[in-house]
């Protein structure tokens, strides 16, 4: 049987355009912002993780481009440390600075060294001393693919290599002070004069759902402990480090970026609030009358404010489901075109990133809907003061 409530609800028409405009532009922000948040979140950590992993195994001196400090590729520690749970790689990994000189000037790079199987760059193997080199170091020093780098190395003395530039990359931390370039494991060993075994660091890939600061972190301890227990005393002592201690003012900027979009979401779920409090209150206004009727006909009040909710909540719904829409429209174009441009010196990407989380979007959705039902009952109250006698007049 159908409840008289909603029945009623259903054939009286309110006028809520405007209220309804404004849920729609509250929940279109809110969305943009949720997913342009997560694709920060998605891009910066992604970027950090391809340069450096999660987690790095290096020599006690913490200095990765020291010739003279190797740490072990082969050691018996690492085959404790793969099977642990949520490690996806152990990647060796060799470093060193350079010096790139051309025409337009010098510039200075960090070479990384990984190996075939593992590099997210493959290269011919036809091609000598193959590199991939990041957009940002393509623009500034003039070259491309095809191309030759001249590149020196400085140390006990300075070595000159000239490689081979197979490609470019798009870098998700495209900014002057962090231009990797990607080479060949085996050329960055016979730069340092080390054997197959030798390199730089270990590099730890992580499970995505393992990728927040806290697990990073409680990660890193676990796998310390699991090197401290497995390392051979003929081995080189190596200590684990998260990516988070090593940049902490990019996870510091993610988490104020969080907070800030959180304050969005409350803002937008307030200012949609009491946008749709002053739509009911003009609704109940216009229908003063049919409260009273309702009252003469012995419904209670409550029922009565379920009809006038089941309306409005029907036209949250309405803008909700719109603005949704109109953001995921917003998010889909931004995504394949990147129209929207950053200074990645500021914010370490050269577009605006959105990454669109339904787990998220639903969740926020579902709380600024429900707050929303919640400030409704307010105006909810003015029905108690209607007084059929007033308002409904017989002739």
């Amino acid at each position: 049987m159908m409840d008289a409530s909603l029945f009623i609800s259903r054939r009286l028409r309110f006028k809520g355009s405007i209220a309804m405009t404004s849920i729609a532009i509250s929940f279109l922000v809110m969305i943009i912002a949720v997913s342009v948040s997560s694709g920060f979140r998605h891009e910066v950590r992604a970027g950090i993780s391809s340069i450096s992993g999660d987690i790095q195994l290096m020599p006690l001196n913490m200095n990765i481009m020291n010739e003279d400090s190797p740490v072990e590729s082969d050691a018996s520690y690492l085959p404790y440390v793969r099977d642990m749970d949520g490690v996806e790689s152990v990647v060796p990994v060799v470093y060193r600075a350079g010096i790139v000189k051309n025409d337009a000037g010098i510039h200075g790079v960090l070479l990384k060294g990984v190996p075939a199987e593992y590099s997210p760059y493959p290269s011919p193997d036809s091609l000598a001393l193959p590199v991939h080199i990041p957009r940002r170091l393509s623009e500034i020093a003039g070259i491309g693919e095809g191309d030759r780098m001249l590149t020196y190395f400085i140390g006990d003395k300075v070595r000159a290599r000239q490689f081979n530039v197979a490609g470019v990359y798009d870098s998700a931390l495209e900014t002057d002070d962090k231009l990797v370039v990607y080479a060949d494991i085996a050329d960055l060993q016979r730069l340092n004069g080390w054997s197959e075994n030798q390199v730089s660091a270990m590099e730890i890939m992580l499970e995505k759902r393992l990728r927040s600061d806290e697990a990073i972190e409680a990660m890193t301890e676990e796998v310390g402990v699991m090197v401290y227990a497995y390392t051979a005393e003929d081995e080189t002592t190596v200590v684990a480090s998260s990516c988070v201690s090593r940049y902490p003012q990019i996870f510091d900027w993610l988490n104020l970026l969080d907070f800030n979009v959180l304050f969005i979401l409350v803002l937008m779920t307030i200012v949609a609030g009491f946008n749709m409090i002053s739509g009911l209150l003009i609704i109940l206004f216009e229908n003063i009358s049919t409260i009273g009727l309702l009252k003469t006909l012995g419904m209670t009040d409550r029922a009565i404010a379920k009809v006038f909710l089941s309306s409005s909540a029907v036209l949250t719904a309405k803008g909700m489901a719109i603005g949704n829409a109109l953001a995921i429209i917003f998010c889909v174009i931004q995504s394949q075109t990147h129209f929207l441009k950053l200074d990645p010196e500021n914010y370490f990407v050269s577009h605006v990133p959105v990454h669109l989380d339904l787990g998220l979007i639903l969740a926020s959705d579902l709380v600024s809907f429900a707050v929303i039902l919640i400030l409704l009952l307010i105006p909810c109250l003015f029905i108690s003061r209607v007084d059929p006698a007033d308002t409904v007049r017989v002739r």
